[in-house]
């Protein structure tokens, strides 16, 4: 068997009995084990994935197939998954099986879609590049025109999602985005991702960084792939307070290509300084819907600019507030000490990285007495600004284009001890996360060594749909390759 297929294509080769649930996940096991060096999976979860297909067989054979029966996926390492290790990438949670399953991986399996394993990750999904993994980096499975033998990263913080994609591994996987990190990644590996808007997945089951911006949502190869998924992972839960009580539309159902008609915002302020490869892509991605019948509103966004200062005061500040559970005596790694404070700093010295405890020392300063008002109290009422800007903006406007990237993935040895240049990867997409609004990354393009490029579509709360729709219209003009990395 070819694992160069979509999701929704594998789907209608077992409605149509052209393949078999096992021969299918066995494919993409072998795939898997091919791919090793990509360092996608943490935790392999082959045998039960085969038995899995088992089940589905029997199930497809008697004509109760469950709508996602069969199909292999994989799950980022943060979501809690019953029986089956979950490390959120860090070493202070390596033994950590819990005895439950998360709302969004527990809605995919009673689906039928089966897990190959747990995906690699940037520590508790803070980083960029997946650089930050305490089970090492995650290699990009493109390669470079002009140095074919460089590795790249896959952005992140769910490289691993979006590499184990990519590189043919698995048909899709589920991922979260906090500040970017389901579309940097799309966009760095040539797949599609999608942050739905805040609240739309539960939460609950998630190992938590900052709780206020995080985000469930699927990666896949295509538009209808991530419809599909996100058909199966969204929904009202209530043992998660921020989860919205609202109808889920059929996505998948509902794909149709949109542009007539449509009101397309372009930002001036996400244009200021664009390198040359971007700024053609982004105007190519204008002439595709100008093509199809939309029209093209200049807009601003003023309090863009605000954006990155904002998130890197808020998101620390709830990680640190997040990861005080991590202290040795409930669960999760423990090193000893001599006093309790000495068993604290041990086990979080050793069980952190350093850039997690990089974030937890900034949260913990801007929560400090004499600085909560003077930066986390702002930075919401500077929040609630960003989330009034789009929401003027969409007065005027249907959806937003822009850039997902400033670039193309970097190298994977390139120099990176700059914790600011690294912040600088997520300046298009935090802007969403703090108006809790649903983006799109679709790839469109190339850079001019080939690494791939991504564009963002950005709509208003709850417009999923539109998103799919529009995004539609500029994968069949962008008519990506998308297994020339498999």
């Amino acid at each position: 068997m070819d694992n160069k297929i979509t999701l929704t294509k594998a789907k209608q080769m077992l409605d149509s009995k052209e393949c078999s649930a096992k021969e299918l996940v066995q494919t993409f096991i072998d795939c898997a084990t091919k791919k090793k060096n990509l360092n996608c999976f943490i935790t392999e979860t082959f045998d039960n994935a085969l038995n899995a297909a088992q089940e589905a067989d029997q199930r497809i054979a008697n004509g109760n197939a469950l709508p996602l029966d069969g199909l292999p996926i994989a799950n980022k390492d943060l979501y809690c998954t019953k029986d089956v290790c979950t490390t959120a990438g860090s070493k202070i949670l390596k033994n950590f099986v819990p005895t439950y399953e998360s709302t969004v991986s527990g809605n995919l399996k009673k689906a039928g879609a089966i897990s190959l394993g747990k995906l690699n990750m940037d520590e508790f999904a803070m980083g960029s590049a997946n650089l930050n993994s305490a089970y090492g980096p995650v290699i990009n499975p493109w390669r470079s025109n002009t140095e074919p033998d460089k590795d790249f990263v896959p952005g992140g913080s769910s490289g691993g999602s979006a590499a184990a994609v990519a590189a043919g591994v698995c048909l899709a996987t589920t991922a979260s985005d906090t500040g970017g990190s389901i579309r940097q990644p799309a966009a760095f590996c040539g797949i599609t991702g999608i942050k739905p808007t805040y609240g739309l997945c539960s939460r609950w089951g998630m190992v938590a960084f900052a709780s206020s911006l995080d985000q469930a949502g699927p990666m896949a190869h295509t538009i209808s792939d991530c419809a599909l998924m996100l058909q199966h992972m969204a929904g009202y839960d209530d043992k998660d307070a921020t989860s919205l009580n609202v109808k889920i539309p059929d996505y998948f159902a509902n794909l149709t290509q949109a542009g007539k008609g449509i009101r397309v915002g372009l930002p001036k302020e996400y244009i200021e300084g664009l390198n040359e490869e971007v700024m053609a892509l982004l105007q190519k991605g204008i002439a595709w819907l100008k093509d199809a019948g939309a029209e093209i509103v200049e807009i601003s966004l003023a309090t863009t600019k605000h954006a990155l200062p904002t998130y890197y005061i808020i998101a620390p500040a709830e990680a640190s507030s997040n990861l005080a559970r991590y202290d040795g005596v409930r669960y999760g790694a423990r090193v000893d000490g001599a006093s309790l404070d000495e068993l604290y700093y041990n086990t979080r010295h050793e069980g952190f990285g350093k850039e997690v405890r990089r974030r937890i020392m900034i949260g913990t300063y801007v929560l400090s007495a004499g600085y909560y008002d003077a930066y986390y109290t702002r930075a919401q009422k500077v929040k609630k600004l960003i989330s009034n800007d789009f929401d003027q903006a969409f007065t005027k406007v249907d959806v937003i284009l822009t850039p997902t990237t400033p670039s193309a993935a970097f190298g994977l040895n390139d120099p990176n001890d700059d914790p600011v240049a690294m912040y600088l990867n997520d300046i298009y997409t935090v802007t969403v996360n703090l108006a809790e609004l649903p983006g799109i990354s679709i790839p469109a393009g190339f850079s001019s060594n080939g690494m791939p490029l991504g564009l963002q579509l950005i709509g208003p709360k709850l417009s999923e749909q539109m998103l799919f729709n529009v995004g539609l219209t500029l994968e069949n003009a962008a008519a990506f390759p998308h297994f020339k990395a498999v």
